[in-house]
Order: structure tokens, then C-alpha cells, then sequence
């Protein structure tokens, strides 16, 4: 361990003892303050907050039994050594019973003294490991590693703010594939309360479903063949955590009726067991399917989709993001060149309008998926047209993306056509087509929800 980030305090009124230690102890790379009586060591305790304190039993003003008592009263988990002569053995045994951790008698081996200072702190180094772990976790999933400026994606940036600060909230997060549903699931969980608890992840459509039970709930031991002991359930892992349940909406039926009882009920019961267990978790769901429609359909249950409908974030789809995706370029460029140490530091205007034209319907993860192979292939600093897939280019040069339709499908009159009458009957049909959902229309004609809305209302279709 990195022994410079501990402080040890040694308080002893014998000078030469004093020196001693703080020379054993700090050639061995840990920071040393000392004190030379009771009241110093106080002084020096409430200043430098150190990880161990060593204090001598016998000093002037105030003893070490009563610094001991004073540092407890305010901090019980405080680490403290206690120093004692052979003939104060007794005392040293009382002070451990107040809370010191230890006690060595003088004359002391020096080897002895390090070991027990080390198997002291080790809780100590554990603790700032974990913490440590916790705050790169908090950092990685903090709400700005969500790439975007949209006014959809700030209204997502409200919804995560909020719900990230009530930690029992059930979550249901839709979208279409590639959106980035599980990133908005961690930055909710490290953002909240529940960060320093497990998150525990389960693809409900990954899993066999004869599976899936036991890997939610845990078995009992003989359950069923095969089941030669007791198992943990990942429901019981994410105790005092979140529990992320992706694809929910492919789900089993009968599956989901025990899914209920769990976001009802807060307890589950293990495949073959007797007894309900409590359970104390956020539950976060997503799904890329229509969970409305699978309730129409009798694939989903209608009560379960209210339970985990609490609070509902829809994640927009890139070709709604208005300008985001320029961002994003930007974002994977800059992580790319840092992971594969190669500066690729622009793209050509040729290339960033294919991008931009492209409809993206595999979203950001195929987006990422799209620079990371252009980052590869690129040659200098700067990415270029012949750098992108063909379906992003359009086929060739100038073309429009793969299924698209271009304007040399519509053939132009020679009298002329009324531009705004062809627009308006666009805009009809694509709502005709849909049963007038916006959003699906928007996505026939390339457009963000809020450039279909604006067209609308200029055509008066808006009540």
C-alpha cells in the first residue's frame, strides 16, 4: 500500500522515545506527527485527523487513558495503540476495553511495532480502496458522460436528476435498441443514494426461461435435479442496491406474476422454498419494446406494467437528438484516441454531412460502432468520406443513406408541382400510416419530433 496517504500520531513525553518511533515508523514511508503530553496530542488529533494514534498511557496534563477516552467519545471508530511500561500492563488491557485496538510494552521490537501498525490500518487501506472505487464509479456514471445538448435530451437530464434522488423509485426506461438505456440505469444508481450498494444486472431475454427464475430468486438446495446446494438469487445479491432487469418486456408470464409480488411486496421466495424473504432494492426495468401494445397483445401483464411505470424515461432516438450528433463524434474521437494512442483530431465537412444525414437506426451504440471503425481506417488526422461504411456514405458518392428515399423516386411534372401541397400530403400519410404517433412518423421522414410538430402546425394539423 501506498504508505505516504496514512498519518500516524505519536504522543509520548519521552523525547528520545518520541524521535524513536516517528524515525521507525517514517522511514517506512508513513507521515508522523508527534505530541509530547495529553493535551498536545488533543491539539494535534483535532488538526491532522490521523488514520493511528500511538499514545504513551503515563503523560503530563492529560493521560493517555483520558485522550483515549475524549477521542472515542468523539469518533468511536478511531484507531489507537496504546504505549505502556511492564508494570502498566492492567491499564493497557482496560484502554483496549475502551476501544484501542492494541497495546505494545516497552523496550518494543521495532519489527513488531510495523506489523502491528500494518494489520491495523489494513481495514483502513480496504476502506480507501472501496472509496476510491466508489468515487471512479461516480465519476464513470456521472449524468454528464450522457453525451447531448437536445432540448429531448435535457428533458431525460431532469428526469435522471430527479429520480436518482428518491432511491426507492421504481423506473421503467424505453427506447430503441442503441439509445443507451443501460448507461442512464448506472448513472441513476451511482448518482443516488444506493451507489455504495451493488448494482446487479439481469437480460431477461438472454437467459433460458426454464433459468431465469432461479437466477432471479435463488433455489434451495434439491429444488430440482441438479440444484446440490443452496443458491442465492440475484434479486438477494442486489439487497440495499438496484436490481436492473433489461429486455423486461420479453419476460415470461409466469415469470412476471412473481415480478409483481417482489415490486408489491418487497420480499421473494427462493424455487423450492417455504419462506419470504425481504428485500430492501430499486428496481429499474427497460425494455425497446411497446409494453402498451404487449398488454393489448396478452404477452404482458397489465398490472405489472403499471407497477414498474412509475416513473417512465424515454430515451429519444439519435435522429431526434438535434445536433447531438456532432457531440458525440467528438466524445468517441477524443476516448479513441486516448485507448488506441493515435490523434485523429477532425473530420471532413463531406464526412461529418454524411453523418448527419444518416437516419441511425441502430442509434448511438452504432454510431460509436461507425467512428471507431473510421478511427482505425483513417490514415492521417482527419477522417474521411472513404473512412465510413457504405450504408453511412449512401452507396457512393453524393448517394443518400441505404433505404432511404431520395428525391429521383418522385417524378417532377412538367407543369410543375405545388412543393408545400406534396410536403402537406407527406405529412399525412406518414400519420396515416402510423395512427397518427408523431414520433413514428417523424422517423418515416427523417425527421425530429419537433421539425414534424413545426410542420404540422404550419399546415394546421396541430388542434
Amino acid at each position: 500500500m501506498d504508505r505516504s496517504k496514512y498519518t500516524i500520531l505519536v504522543a509520548d513525553d519521552e523525547e528520545l522515545l518520541r524521535w524513536s518511533i516517528k524515525e521507525i515508523v517514517s522511514r517506512k514511508g508513513y507521515r508522523v506527527v508527534v505530541a509530547a503530553n495529553g493535551r498536545e496530542a488533543l491539539e494535534v488529533y483535532h488538526r491532522d485527523h490521523p488514520d493511528l494514534s500511538l499514545l504513551d498511557i503515563q503523560m503530563p496534563e492529560l493521560t493517555g487513558m483520558e485522550v483515549l477516552k475524549q477521542i472515542m467519545a468523539e469518533e468511536p471508530q478511531a484507531l489507537v495503540v496504546m504505549i505502556s511500561a511492564y508494570g502498566q500492563v492492567e491499564r493497557a488491557v482496560a484502554a483496549c476495553r475502551l476501544g484501542a485496538q492494541d497495546f505494545v510494552c516497552k523496550p518494543f521490537d521495532n519489527d513488531d511495532l510495523l506489523r502491528r501498525i500494518e494489520r491495523i490500518l489494513e481495514p483502513v487501506r480496504l476502506r480507501h480502496q472501496v472509496e476510491g472505487l466508489l468515487a471512479d464509479q461516480r465519476q464513470r456514471y456521472a449524468i454528464d458522460q450522457i453525451v447531448g445538448q437536445s432540448e429531448s435530451l435535457r428533458e431525460v437530464f431532469t428526469l435522471i436528476r430527479k429520480v436518482a434522488a428518491t432511491p426507492n423509485t421504481t423506473v421503467l426506461i424505453t427506447g430503441e435498441s442503441g439509445t443507451g438505456k443501460d448507461l442512464v440505469a448506472k448513472v441513476i444508481h451511482h448518482q443516488s443514494a444506493r451507489a455504495e450498494q451493488p448494482m446487479v444486472e439481469i437480460n431477461c431475454a438472454a437467459i433460458p426461461e426454464h433459468l431465469l427464475e432461479s437466477e432471479l430468486f435463488g433455489h434451495e438446495k434439491g429444488s430440482f435435479t441438479g440444484a446440490g446446494e443452496r443458491k442465492l438469487g440475484l434479486v438477494e445479491r442486489a439487497n440495499g442496491g438496484t436490481l436492473f432487469l433489461d429486455e423486461v418486456g420479453d419476460m415470461a408470464l409466469d415469470l412476471q406474476a412473481k415480478l409483481l409480488r417482489l415490486l408489491e411486496n418487497r420480499t421473494i421466495r427462493r424455487v423450492g422454498g417455504v419462506d419470504d424473504l425481504g428485500v430492501d432494492l430499486r428496481v429499474i426495468a427497460a425494455t425497446n419494446r411497446d409494453l402498451s401494445k404487449r398488454v393489448e397483445e396478452g404477452a404482458f401483464r397489465a398490472d405489472l406494467y403499471y407497477r414498474l411505470n412509475v416513473l417512465p424515461i424515454r430515451l429519444p432516438a439519435l435522429r431526434e437528438r438535434h445536433g447531438d450528433a456532432p457531440l458525440l463524434v467528438r466524445f468517441f474521437l477524443d476516448r479513441l484516441n486516448r485507448e488506441m494512442g493515435k490523434q485523429v483530431r477532425t473530420i471532413g465537412e463531406d464526412a461529418l454531412a454524411c453523418l448527419s444525414a444518416y437516419a441511425w437506426p441502430g442509434n448511438v451504440r452504432e454510431l460509436k460502432n461507425v467512428i471507431e471503425r473510421a478511427h482505425i481506417l483513417a490514415d492521417g488526422e482527419r477522417i474521411e468520406v472513404s473512412d465510413l461504411p457504405a450504408e453511412v456514405r449512401g452507396g457512393g458518392a453524393g448517394g443518400a443513406p441505404a433505404g432511404v428515399a431520395t428525391a429521383t423516386a418522385f417524378g417532377l411534372p412538367e407543369q410543375g408541382i405545388d412543393l408545400e401541397e406534396v410536403e402537406r400530403r407527406l405529412l399525412t400519410d406518414a400519420l396515416a400510416r402510423t395512427q397518427g404517433n408523431q414520433t413514428q412518423a417523424a422517423a418515416l421522414l427523417r425527421l425530429g419530433r419537433d421539425a414534424l410538430r413545426y410542420r404540422m402546425k404550419k399546415f394546421g394539423m396541430l388542434e
